[in-house]
């Protein structure tokens, strides 16, 4: 299929970036969260038990970064027009360090990949963002690649 949509100077935004947004990370927002996903695990609300843990102490939930929002980058998609249907693709997370109560985290997304098909209604395209969530020490704490389909 020759791509209608997605054309090389499309392509060019690959790479743009959101304004990062950083979050004081506080316990009572934590205990809020898992209370509010019906989680009631020790590690999320109880100091004590949580210390007895190889966390050493509180920390967040894994899905805790919902609640931090990023800026997405602004994609053009000028065959698409301003009307448009959107669908979302899903998400897949990856974690590497814990969020504790008092850690700084700063959110930001990326455009990191445009792909045309062709759907029963027409064209589609799919926008996968990368967010990123970074501690105050630099560590990636967690990485969030979704996906959105305009079609």
């Amino acid at each position: 299929m020759a791509n209608k949509i997605v054309t090389d100077e499309v392509l060019k935004q690959i790479g743009k970036m959101g304004e990062p947004r950083t979050y004081e990370v506080e316990r009572g927002a934590i205990r809020r969260f898992a209370e509010a996903i019906g989680d009631p695990n020790p590690l999320f609300n109880d100091e004590q038990r949580a210390r007895e843990t190889r966390f050493g102490g509180v920390i967040a939930p894994p899905t805790f970064c919902r609640s931090m929002g990023s800026p997405i980058p602004d994609v053009k998609l000028p065959a698409l027009g301003d009307s448009f249907r959107g669908l979302d693709g899903g998400s897949d997370w990856e974690y590497f360090h814990p969020i504790r109560p008092g850690d700084r985290i700063t959110a930001q997304t990326r455009l990191v990949d445009l792909k045309e098909s062709e759907g029963r209604l027409g064209p589609m395209v799919f926008i996968t963002m990368e967010t990123t969530y970074t501690n105050q020490f630099g560590q990636l704490c967690v990485t969030q690649r979704s996906t959105a389909i305009r079609y």
